[in-house]
């Protein structure tokens, strides 16, 4: 794990580009694809994420799910050295796939919880094509696999400068969060507002003025507004090769959405059978008692039976 880290973060995603003045230039390309069986939702939140990544280029469907490898060919063909592969399972499940492309390495992850720009109508709004400032929890830095997950994440959704459809303006914040063992994922705008009149026409509050020309400088107030999409991964394995190699890391506490849904049915399958068992029982108990049966049948009833008695 250690050595796939130092080889991810030894240049940082920096390739000499060999110009005379030697200066060293990031050059990151992502490929973006699914697989076939994506819903729409999917769909969408596909184009939203490729809308925020600018040095991103967007492909065909892939018609296969076990040949994954040939994901390094097409890489190689769109000379990308990142792959955001989407990968649906059943038309529910939503897998991530996150490589290095040629070398590695590869991180498979579940997604959960998404919500695309459209559902979330939010306030917030950055410009096309402008870079993000990537916020990582402290976390990050804590766990091997975890360090190998945030270089992935920083050569993907990190705009390089420079790239051919970029701004050069920086106007959100994208930030992942670790909390219960997975990672959480949203977009935030900066919003910058000068101070309204009424908080300065107090001078005890009013802020202090910035030396300007004339003097007319004010402190604007930075907030972060939501913007969207967002979601949340749960890490499954880590390979050290590009969509194939050993396996570094596994999360043992991952449980597969198909075993989930498979004990909710046998939850509900025992509690058809348990109350099939008590129907059966109580018919026992009726025969036992003499009492009638559902079918309207009479059964012999006792001397000292109280419908007998009180005939």
């Amino acid at each position: 794990m250690a050595s796939v880290y130092k080889s991810l973060s030894k240049t940082n995603g920096h390739e000499k580009e060999g110009p005379a003045n030697g200066v060293k230039k990031n050059k990151q390309r992502v490929l973006i694809l699914s697989s076939r069986g994506i819903t729409y939702r999917h769909r969408h939140l596909l184009n939203d994420i490729a809308s925020l990544l600018p040095h991103s280029r967007k492909d065909a469907k892939l018609d296969t799910k076990s040949k994954l490898y040939q994901l390094n060919e097409l890489a190689e063909l769109y000379n990308c050295n990142n792959v955001f592969f989407f990968e649906a399972r059943k038309g529910k499940d939503l897998y991530l796939w996150m490589s290095k492309a040629p070398n590695g390495p590869t991180v498979k992850m579940h997604m959960q919880n998404l919500h695309t720009m459209e559902e979330l109508h939010f306030t917030g709004n950055c410009l096309k094509g402008s870079r993000p400032i990537l916020s990582f929890d402290a976390s990050f830095d804590k766990e091997p696999h975890l360090r190998v997950i945030k270089e992935l994440f920083l050569h993907i959704f990190g705009v390089p400068k420079g790239a051919r459809k970029a701004k050069p303006f920086i106007d959100h914040v994208m930030g992942f969060t670790l909390a219960d063992g997975k990672i959480w994922i949203r977009n935030y705008q900066i919003n910058e507002t000068e101070p309204s009149k009424a908080a300065t026409s107090d001078p005890a509050k009013a802020a202090p003025k910035e030396k300007g020309k004339g003097g007319k400088g004010r402190e604007t107030e930075v907030s972060l507004v939501e913007i969207g999409p967002r979601f949340v991964l749960t890490p499954i394995v880590i390979q050290e090769g590009s969509f194939g190699g050993p396996i570094i890391y596994e999360n043992k506490e991952f449980v597969s959405p198909n075993q989930v849904r498979s004990e909710i049915r046998l939850k509900k399958a025992g509690r058809y059978n348990a109350r099939a068992e008590q129907g059966i029982e109580r018919l026992a108990k009726k025969g036992e008692l003499g009492l009638r049966t559902s079918g309207g049948g009479k059964m012999k009833r006792d001397e000292l039976d109280t419908a007998e008695l009180f005939a």
